[in-house]
């Protein structure tokens, strides 16, 4: 029997079903009750639920997809077994499931359930039994105590429900006599007049998703058993034909088999056409609206966690088979349950990306649904219509047109757009036809009937539709329902691929080039697969600064998940093995609209197309839906024992096992097969090529880890523990994976290796990883989470250890430095230096109205940019009792090892600097501390001047700040800056001592800890250095912690400060290195004009600071300061102290003067516009009211200059001017033509730049 069994299961792979099941109750082992369904003993027995069994499969196994007897069982009836009685509506129910396997194939489960009248009479008598009990409990509860009602209520759980007529003594039953008053109440039971009826359930498993032919075949099967007329052959012949006999269609043609009651057509889609997918997709949009759905799909593009809700099984399932078929290319890669019973509900617990359904319960509220995680879940109620998705999810791109083109759609085929619709139920059956009129449909489908035929039998549908609806002979159908049907489910194929195709068409705009950002830089797949986790595979940076602003939110997230890092391996996995199909199917479709292009167009302006493909698909799948291309053999007789198969209406028959456990390919009716099909060429083929549908997912199956349906429906405690022992580990290795990545794009070693140099990222990708960061501590707190406040679980654990906090701890640290304001006392310096308490309090108080989930991000953000994540976590952990309080034994903060090591993970972010906190919140109050150090040897100094302060940063800027006379500090709160960059010095000229030697100043920003320094290193006072009353400086980050790591090395390059008095020095002496420092001034202005390039040719949501660039140590005016010094005569021409802006000023003097009195000396450059340009400039800017001393003022000169595109211009004229050969030394690079236009030609490139200034450079002066 071994080797038949092989034989037969060897062509499992191209056979149209792999199982025939068959589920119910088995009256040997009697009632056992379902301890899992979360149901009451309070309700009567006739309405709990019982543990099902299968009763019986054929085949016992196949070598690829073996039977996993429990996760079947449990999927055919979640609910288990259910008992009727003749005053219940019997109605049949129809629902579907999937089934995953080890090398992430899929299977489908189609089911059809009815009840049957139980003849069991241990059955019966244990059903009477357990309504004696419970009506006796229901009537002593009331007179009983508590403590007596319970222990008598959970008795039945504990004992065999074969035993419990024999153990009730004659008392018992005495008390049982006044049950017969109560048989009119709703779920009562009275075997003397009630006939009781117990679900059970027929099951077919396919390896596509054949859900009309699937649906029919099992209908047809139920009605043969429920007529009062024998089938014309037993069941086992239909069984045994859709198990052995009947192929899959080969690709784009459609089949025809038989069923019971008629011929049953199915289709697959060809090698070039979108997968199969027969879930009615109009159902889904009718029931959410397509704004609901569109909402969903871009929920499951970005892997949150989706849990869908009905009371339908088959509404689960259609929405989610739906989700997933308008993904294409792109694979779901995470849990995929679209069903789960009470028993697996364990895995709401997961901590990984989800899609599963569960079944609604009558009445159940919303409100009474505990999950664990709610921070990244979209919750979908589809019986109301209602989609809850997760805060901040972004929009997908082109969401209005998508909308407004699937609504066309929709309404084509009379369908709304808005939701609500209340589909046809799944309980109806389809009639049936007569034999005569299914031939004259045969005849039809095949295109057997001539013009006339045809004529006639239009003329016929014509008639019966005038006649009101007369039935034909046989109770069959009524001839125009025929037609009815037919249109039904071309109707719904057409509408299922032209929504389909409109999702495709997106997804190619938005991807359309994605191979030239794939990075191939393996040698070989072994060389790749060993170091993938450190190779990135796909530039994101160049592909983001490609795309639409407009699509920046999405698409930066969509490129962190998991199915688009699974699609963008498969490019590169496609160089040494074949292409997944899915992936092939995608890259041909986009070599075929390339084609069709006709002109480049502008990728960041590309207007919305509406997808073209939508008449040539339906096309395709109407011409197989019309015309059968195959047919299979028909049922025909078994080699049956004489007796076996005999019907009997009502009940479905106890199967012949020796006829169904294999196929039989010795009788005379196995060589029956129609022309067309022996005939086809591709018929050989079949059994090799499965398809798109079924290899979707095995190619790469040594690249991705699949979670096996049976082992997570497995209730088994063991298989529960090994389960979240595997999402512990999940979860472990996420959290590596994302740091390293944080790390590796933080501290740009991507840039490096993709040859753009930059070690620097900000903006969108930044705040996508933090936000990735902020979703794994969400899952990784929810996970065997029980005690829960509001929607986070991170900030629920928060709260509680608060309040498990002793209440001395809060108010200790108040400290008067400004107690005046109570605010001020919760957010001030010296609170927020690092503890978890304070910063949770001053989330608290932020005035921005965040949710529980926005207060737990905020708080992340906070912690990260004070690095203190790790150590804020650590502290959260040690209170072990709360841990015990709030989370069950298998949670993942319980498994000390890994939570040291996730730690662990995330103090390695301690290494780089962030923003996220500071930038994501602008309009909140932060507490600033601003402290003016002197040179020490001149601090008395101090005491003489009266300076203020201005500070800016990216968001703005605080206004003056007076400091008080006597002190060097000042403490202010004002909006949030953001990221500081130059801060304005200056002072009232009130003596002649007013004047000090500033060494720089600190800034300090109270809430995320940063500190930055302004070095200054001049003087600041009239008659001093170059007598400035006000300077510009230019700040850099110090350090992000406490005052005590100021100075250290945090690993991120800091950025350019002001030069310092030492700069200023080696300025001083460069007139006597002219020949040695030429080659150098070359260079450093080279190096500050390229720096210059680099950061616009950035996308602007990651470019750094343009003042830095511009005043800042390095940046372009010191650069052109050092070129303008080199070779100048030092010797005593002007002052003491060389400054450029004297040269500047007096050749602008000798420039007017000489125009004055008309002597040129022939030179011509002098004349026009950029002579006068120069000149007004310099004027305006000496005529300014602000004390910026020659330092500012020479600064402000090549900031305007270079913003007006006139530098360039400039420095020909002041080279040529007479006074520069009296004024610099012949080897001087002002007066080399060569590097004077060398440095024009530098200088001149940055003129395609839009370069706007800040405030503080400008601030006084209207040019």
């Amino acid at each position: 029997m071994n080797g038949t069994v092989a034989a037969a299961s060897g062509a499992a792979s191209c056979r149209f079903a792999h199982y025939f099941v068959e589920c119910g109750v088995d009256p040997e082992t009697g009632l056992e009750p379902d301890d899992g369904s979360g149901e009451s003993f309070e309700q009567s027995p006739i309405r709990r639920s019982f543990k099902s069994k299968v009763l019986v499969h054929y085949p016992e196994n196949t070598e690829r997809h073996p039977f996993d007897k429990s996760a079947v069982n449990m999927l055919c009836m979640p609910r288990g077994l259910s008992f009727r009685t003749q005053a219940d509506r019997l109605d049949p129910q129809f629902h579907s499931f999937t089934i995953g396997f080890d090398d992430g194939t899929r299977s489908y489960g189609f089911v059809h359930t009815f009840y049957e009248e139980v003849t069991s009479a241990q059955i019966i008598t244990a059903m009477q039994t357990l309504y004696q009990m419970h009506h006796v409990e229901h009537h002593s509860s009331s007179s009983a105590s508590p403590s007596s009602s319970s222990s008598s209520a959970s008795s039945p759980s504990t004992s065999s429900m074969d035993s419990l007529a024999s153990s009730l003594d004659e008392s018992d039953a005495e008390s049982l006599a006044s049950v017969n008053t109560c048989l009119g109440c709703a779920g009562s039971f009275d075997p003397a007049h009630d006939t009781l009826y117990v679900s059970k359930a027929l099951c077919l498993l396919t390896p596509l998703p054949f859900l009309q032919a699937s649906q029919q075949f099992l209908s047809q099967l139920h009605q043969a058993v429920i007529s009062q007329k024998a089938p014309p052959l037993p069941l086992e012949s239909y069984i045994h034909n859709i198990l052995y006999e009947v192929p899959l269609p080969p690709p784009g043609r459609s089949l025809r088999f038989h069923g019971v009651q008629g011929p049953i057509l199915c289709q697959r889609p060809g090698p070039g056409e979108l997968p199969l997918g027969e879930y009615p997709l109009g159902e889904a949009f009718s029931l959410l609206g397509v704004d609901n759905m569109v909402q969903l799909i871009t929920c499951a593009l970005l892997e949150t966690q989706v849990l869908l809700s009905s009371q339908d099984y088959q509404r689960l399932m259609t929405v989610a088979e739906g989700i997933t078929t308008l993904l294409f290319p792109f694979q779901w890669q995470h849990i995929y349950l679209p069903i789960i019973s009470a028993p697996s509900h364990h895995l709401l617990d997961a901590p990984v990306p989800f899609l599963m359904g569960i079944q609604r319960r009558d009445g159940a509220q919303r409100s009474s649904l505990h999950l664990p995680h709610e921070a990244n879940l979209c919750f979908v109620d589809i019986d109301n219509h209602c989609v809850e998705a997760p805060e901040g999810l972004p929009t997908f791109p082109d969401q209005a047109e998508l909308i407004q083109e699937l609504s066309e759609i929709l309404l084509r085929f009379g369908l709304p757009s808005q939701g609500g619709v209340i589909t046809k139920p799944t309980t109806t059956t389809p009639p049936l036809s007569s034999l005569v009129l299914e031939d004259l449909m045969e005849d039809r489908r095949n295109g057997n009937l001539r013009g006339e035929e045809l004529a006639v039998l239009e003329r016929l549908q014509a008639l019966a539709r005038r006649c009101g609806g007369g039935k034909m002979s046989d109770g069959g159908k009524i001839l125009g329902h025929v037609f009815e049907e037919e249109e039904e489910v071309l109707s719904a194929a057409k509408l299922n691929i032209q929504l389909r195709e409109v999702f495709a068409g997106r997804f190619s705009a938005m991807f359309g080039r994605y191979e030239e950002f794939v990075i191939h830089s393996a040698l070989d797949l072994d060389s790749w697969l060993s170091n993938r986790e450190g190779t990135f595979s796909f530039d994101k940076g160049s592909f983001l600064s490609a795309q639409p602003a407009t699509h920046l939110h999405f698409l930066s997230r969509f490129l962190e998940t998991s199915m688009f890092s699974s699609f963008v391996d498969g490019k590169v996995i496609s160089r040494w093995a074949d292409r997944e199909p899915l992936q092939q199917l995608f890259d041909s479709r986009l070599e075929r609209e390339r084609l069709y292009e006709t002109d480049e167009e502008d990728v960041l302006n590309v207007r919305y197309k509406k997808c073209t493909m939508l008449f040539e698909s339906a096309q395709a799948i109407e011409r197989r839906l019309l015309k059968a291309d195959h047919t299979a053999i028909h049922p025909h007789l078994l080699d049956m024992k004489i007796g076996q198969g005999r019907h009997q209406p009502g009940y479905f028959p106890k199967l012949q096992a020796d006829v169904l456990v294999q196929g039989q390919n010795t009788n005379k009716w196995s060589s029956r097969v129609t022309a067309s099909r022996r005939t086809d060429p591709k018929r050989s083929t079949a059994a090799e090529h499965i398809g798109v549908d079924d290899e979707q997912r095995q190619k790469h199956s040594f690249t991705r880890k699949y979670l096996r349906h049976g082992k997570l429906l497995d209730p088994s405690p063991q298989a529960v523990s090994q389960t979240h022992r595997e999402f512990v580990d999940g979860l472990l290795g996420e959290c590596r994976l994302k740091t390293k990545r944080m790390l590796m794009e933080r501290m740009g070693k991507e840039s490096v290796e993709l040859g753009q140099g930059e070690a620097n990222i900000t903006g969108l990708q930044e705040n996508t990883l933090i936000y990735g960061l902020c979703d794994l501590l969400e899952r990784t707190w929810g996970h065997g989470l029980h005690l829960k406040q509001g929607k986070s679980a991170l900030w629920s654990h928060l709260l509680h250890y608060v309040a498990a906090q002793p209440k001395t701890d809060a108010p200790p640290q108040s400290p008067g430095s400004s107690g005046s304001e109570q605010r001020m006392s919760d957010d001030g310096g010296l609170l927020l230096r690092g503890s978890l308490m304070q910063d949770l309090r001053f989330i608290q108080t932020m005035s921005e109205g965040l949710s529980e989930v926005g207060q737990a991000r905020a708080w992340i953000n906070l912690a990260l940019e004070k690095k203190m994540l790790s150590q804020h976590l650590k502290e959260l952990l040690t209170n072990q009792e709360l841990l015990r309080q709030l989370y069950k034994p298998h949670a993942f903060l319980l498994c000390e090892e890994e939570r040291e090591q996730f730690l662990y993970h995330l103090l390695s972010l301690n290494t780089v600097d962030y923003l996220c906190f500071t930038r994501a919140f602008a309009s909140i109050s932060i507490p600033y501390r601003i402290v003016i150090i002197p040179m020490k040897k001149l601090s008395i100094a101090m005491a003489t001047v009266n300076p203020w302060v201005c500070v800016s940063g990216e968001m703005g800027d605080s206004g003056v700040r007076q400091i008080p006379k006597n002190t060097q500090e000042i403490f202010f709160q004002c909006k949030n800056l953001g990221r500081l960059s130059t801060l304005q010095l200056g002072q009232e000229n009130s003596g002649l001592l007013a004047k000090c030697l500033i060494d720089c100043v600190m800034v300090y920003n109270e809430i995320t800890g940063h500190t930055y320094k302004f070095p200054c290193g001049r003087w600041l006072g009239k008659g001093v250095g170059d007598g400035s009353l006000e300077r510009v400086l230019i700040g850099q980050l110090v350090s992000p912690g406490g005052e005590e790591d100021v100075g250290r090395w945090t690993g991120t390059p800091p950025e350019l400060a002001s030069p310092s008095q030492s700069v200023r020095a080696v300025l001083g002496s460069l007139g006597n290195r002219s020949r040695v420092m030429s080659s150098e001034v070359h260079e450093d202005m080279r190096e500050a004009a390229n720096n210059l390039v680099k950061h616009f040719h950035k996308p602007e949501q990651e470019r750094g600071n343009l003042t830095v660039l511009l005043c800042g140590e390095g940046g372009l005016v010191l650069s052109l300061e050092k070129f303008l010094l080199h070779g100048f005569k030092s010797k005593g021409l002007f002052q003491r102290n060389v400054f450029v802006w004297d040269f500047v000023e007096k050749a602008v003097v000798s420039m007017e003067t000489a125009d004055q009195m008309g002597d040129l000396n022939g030179l011509t450059l002098t004349k026009g516009p950029p002579c006068d340009s120069l000149c007004h400039y310099v004027n305006s800017i000496n005529g300014s009211p602000r004390n910026i001393g020659k330092e500012g003022k020479f600064q402000l000169f090549v900031c305007l200059g270079i913003r007006d595109r006139l530098l360039s211009q400039w420095l020909p004229l002041l080279a040529e001017c007479s006074l520069t050969a009296r004024t610099y030394e012949e080897g001087a690079l002002l007066r080399d033509r060569a590097a004077v236009h060398s440095l024009s030609r530098i200088i001149h490139t940055l003129n395609d730049f839009t370069i706007t200034l800040e405030t503080a450079l400008v601030k006084g002066v209207d040019l």
